[in-house]
């Protein structure tokens, strides 16, 4: 039930995308949440996805690998929305060779997915990470719902630092209150968006997590295409 503090929104104002570049950073759905995105950025803009990390080819659009300045200045133009890369192994890609800055100058929108948790829902972040581009406007930490109630060693990327972090056994059963006190103690990410919220349990659990959280929060589905602004 949405009470009147909540409000169901399209998914790119929800999250306040600014044009420019942003970042996005977290837990698993990172690819589908950037996929969503541009999709629907590219019906007021031109958009350009990426990753300053690692990432498979996404399903949505037309893959650039290695192109110059004027051939993706041509693909915005005949297509609108594109992924800009350099090719990795094992099928994924790498970064692009043109700066994200200077993508940000051919595109209304730059989306880039900053980091990685081989699609587990919570992670903690390493030293080097995220890797979030320069003159990014807006950073995304994304949570996933289905992991609260399981153990930190089965839905954390990094479960030690994840554990360590709170000064607790790997075993720890995780909860909204403790994946908080983690999001705060990063720091990373000036909005949070809490995926798969989808049962009552989960839109309980997502309301614990906003309420101790000192940033904007939106929870919702990327399955299901329902986002609600948590204010």
């Amino acid at each position: 039930m949405t009470t009147r503090c909540e409000v169901s929104m399209k998914l790119s104002e929800c999250l306040r995308i600014q044009r420019g570049i942003t970042a996005i950073i977290g837990g698993g759905g990172k690819t589908t949440l950037m996929e969503k995105l541009g999709e629907e950025l590219a019906c007021s803009g031109r958009v350009i996805l990426g990753t300053s990390t690692r990432i498979y080819p996404p399903q949505c659009c037309t893959t650039l690998l290695d192109p110059s300045v004027e051939e993706i200045a041509g693909a915005l133009e005949r297509e609108g929305l594109l992924c800009v890369a350099s090719r990795g192994e094992n099928g994924k890609l790498r970064p692009p060779r043109v700066p994200f800055a200077e993508l940000a100058g051919l595109a209304d929108y730059v989306l880039v997915e900053a980091d990685g948790s081989k699609g587990l829902p919570l992670k903690a972040h390493a030293p080097h990470e995220p890797a979030i581009p320069e003159g990014s406007c807006r950073t995304i930490l994304v949570v996933g719902a289905d992991g609260f109630g399981r153990p930190i060693v089965e839905v954390c990327h990094r479960p030690e630092l994840y554990a360590g972090l709170l000064n607790c056994s790997r075993e720890r059963i995780v909860t909204p209150e403790m994946a908080a006190e983690v999001i705060c103690r990063e720091g990373f990410g000036d909005l949070v968006f809490i995926n798969k919220t989808e049962s009552p349990r989960d839109w309980e659990q997502a309301r614990r997590l906003e309420a101790l959280l000192p940033c904007p929060t939106v929870a919702g589905s990327l399955q299901k295409e329902e986002y609600r602004c948590l204010y």
